[in-house]
């Protein structure tokens, strides 16, 4: 499901990097000059993996977070944390504690017959008598409307599929989606949007997918007539 999911446009990405790169380069001007003078290859290289080694950061501590946040929603003790952990974990019983969710399923998977696709979701709950399909986010940048598409496919799939057994049992009936955001600062609980028209727009982001991935490899035939100078070997090789 992530592979469809990227399928959608996203310019912005370029703009982040090269304020990375840009901000790497600053805040190691000195040392950067000297590595530049001795290996200019390896100077564009370090500069060059900045937006990767931001990305990895957030991801190692996303799942980091992600798997503390599954322990407690089983009412699970983490036991001792990193220390940058810590504020996690907080925020996370706070959510807890004042939103009181039911959890029915926590990170299985799920399945779309229909469709053919497939995903794991974070959770699905029951929140002051709705049934909830909830994402945890812990990204810096906050919560972006994309999610509202992951949600959504999550929400029309056919079928959850136990990550403990294997077991495969029908989706429950999804009455709205969220996303839990929570970051060292603190936490909330955000709504998204909960409709078939997003899951429309998935679907189409599906047919890209497929036109990407297949489709597109058959639609170029070979010529059927043709005109002009053939090119020769020595002109070619010029």
């Amino acid at each position: 499901m992530t592979a469809i999911l990227s399928m959608q446009p996203k310019p912005f990405l370029q703009f982040w990097a090269a304020k990375e790169v840009a901000t790497a380069a600053v805040a190691n001007i000195g040392s950067l000059v000297g590595l530049a003078m001795q290996d200019p290859a390896g100077a564009v290289a370090y500069l060059k993996g900045a937006p990767r080694r931001i990305t990895k950061q957030a991801a190692e501590t996303g799942t980091a977070a992600h798997d503390l946040f599954e322990r407690l929603a089983r009412g699970q003790n983490p036991g001792r944390v990193h220390p940058e952990l810590e504020p996690f974990v907080k925020h996370f019983r706070e959510f807890l504690e004042t939103v009181k969710p039911r959890f029915l399923y926590i990170e299985d998977a799920i399945w779309s017959d229909r469709h053919n696709y497939a995903g794991s979701f974070d959770a699905i709950c029951e929140i002051a008598g709705e049934v909830v399909m909830l994402d945890f986010k812990t990204t810096r940048s906050g919560v972006h409307e994309d999610v509202a598409l992951q949600l959504a496919a999550y929400s029309n799939a056919d079928r959850i599929v136990r990550a403990d057994t294997g077991a495969s049992e029908p989706l429950p009936v999804i009455e709205a989606a969220a996303v839990l955001h929570v970051r060292p600062e603190g936490w909330k609980l955000v709504p998204v949007r909960h409709s078939p028209e997003l899951f429309d727009v998935f679907l189409h982001l599906r047919a890209i997918f497929d036109w990407d991935r297949e489709t597109k490899r058959g639609v170029i035939g070979r010529p059927v007539a043709s005109g002009g100078e053939a090119e020769t070997g020595s002109q070619r090789r010029k």
